[in-house]
């Protein structure tokens, strides 16, 4: 077999291979030896049909299998003797296959980059930190004491922080527009539930009075026909209440799942919940931070077949996400996730080569410990071990996790890193968000 290889672009090679007939026949000769065995064909006993009538009926066709399986075996064969790392299938195109002048064929596909990573010694890097504070949870306590509110009817005018029900119709230049009516609506003052203006208007009403409130929709307004426009509500108010929050005692964290220790127990479980979530957030954090500074450094040329595979795997993510059936069109251009695409694709070529380059390895009690930590927030952990090493699979998806989680902290550790001390709601408010 004969193999010569041409760059036709920074990634694209164009490989020529050359098999002699002498293969290609002798698989043609077996192929027709095994049908002889088996075939019928009228006026010989099965096993007795010549050769000779076998090649006549099935000759060209068993040569054309045999051709396509030669092409797909000897590519590996040539793309290894060539020592060539190929990045998705190839596009072959035969150029001779008449039979005795053996089998030619062009194979064009794309390898992967050859990789030389910017040093890390002088990157400059951020590690994210944060505390769970007493304010912190006593924000939260706060917040379930809300959950429970009991509201209470009262005669006074309405205040920040009371409900109010009541009917609205609104108006735009006197004219209705979609949406505009409401029937016994509770309102709580301060919430910002309501358009800019609308819950000030409410303070000092009392129940039994109509009053009318002029607002003016939010210039990016979902609903784009009272978007920026002034508007005016007819409101009747039927009723006042005022919040009446539970104290923070036994029977209230009972209510919370806490059978015993009270007020303290349930602080406890409060904190603890809230380390767990801001541990995640910041590794979350560090681990973004680190990886936009990898991509930044390193520029890489990406095969397009990893791309437009990285493509059509964000959007079948998308389709699972909104739920839309298998071969049903998403009307979507594949083009929209390409640098989503091709992001993912540069920080996968990027951590493997750090990973190999460097010999780091997600050690089983590393895996072991991850495992543990996922299996932690659910009811029977034990079992939940048990599912993931009862899969290759999914175990494999943990090694990723903690390579990854290797590859961070081998990163600030080798980098300039400077420590950013931040707000447990600022880091939650940015893992949110998808920010950092």
């Amino acid at each position: 077999m004969q193999v010569s290889v041409e760059s036709t672009g920074s990634l694209e090679r164009r490989m020529t291979v050359q098999v002699p007939e002498e293969r290609v026949n002798t698989e043609v000769q077996n192929r027709l030896a095994r049908l002889a065995r088996t075939t019928r064909v009228k006026g010989f006993r099965p096993g007795k049909v010549p050769m000779k009538v076998i090649e006549q009926q099935y000759g060209a066709q068993v040569r054309m299998e045999v051709i396509g399986d030669v092409m797909q075996s000897t590519w590996y064969e040539a793309v290894t003797k060539e020592n060539l790392r190929p990045a998705g299938h190839p596009t072959i195109e035969p150029k001779n296959v008449v039979p005795g002048a053996g089998l030619e064929y062009v194979a064009t596909f794309e390898v992967f980059p050859e990789l030389k990573l910017a040093p890390i010694e002088d990157l400059k890097t951020e590690r994210v930190s944060a505390k769970v504070t007493d304010a912190d949870v006593d924000r939260v306590i706060d917040s379930l004491r809300k959950q429970r509110t009991a509201w209470t009817t009262v005669e006074r005018a309405a205040a920040a922080g009371d409900r109010v029900t009541i009917d609205f119709t609104g108006t735009i230049d006197g004219q209705p527009f979609k949406g505009n009516e409401g029937k016994n609506v509770p309102v709580v003052l301060g919430n910002g539930a309501m358009i800019p203006g609308f819950e000030d208007g409410l303070t000092g009403a009392k129940a039994g009075e109509e009053c009318t409130i002029d607002v003016t929709f939010p210039e990016d307004y979902g609903y784009k026909d009272v978007a920026g426009k002034a508007a005016q509500f007819a409101i009747k108010v039927h009723q006042v209440e005022e919040p009446d929050l539970p104290e923070v005692n036994e029977e209230f964290a009972k209510g919370f799942g806490i059978a015993a220790g009270g007020a303290d127990a349930l602080r406890a479980e409060v904190r603890k919940n809230m380390e767990r979530e801001l541990e995640q957030a910041l590794k979350a954090a560090n681990k973004q931070g680190v990886m936009d500074k990898l991509v930044e450094i390193n520029q890489v040329d990406v095969p397009k077949a990893l791309v437009d595979n990285e493509s059509q795997a964000l959007m079948e993510q998308m389709r699972q996400n909104m739920h839309v059936p298998k071969g049903k069109s998403m009307d979507l251009d594949l083009a929209i996730f390409e640098p989503q695409a091709r992001r993912r694709v540069s920080l996968g070529l990027i951590l493997s080569e750090l990973i190999k380059s460097n010999d780091i390895k997600a050690t089983p009690e590393a895996v072991r410990a991850q495992v543990e930590k996922l299996a932690a927030s659910y009811e029977h952990p034990e079992e939940v071990i048990k599912w993931y090493y009862a899969d290759k699979r999914r175990l494999s998806e943990v090694e990723s996790l903690v390579l990854e989680d290797q590859v961070v902290e081998w990163v600030l550790a080798k980098s300039v890193a400077s420590t950013v001390e931040r707000s447990f709601d600022e880091v939650m408010n940015h893992a949110s968000a998808g920010r950092v």
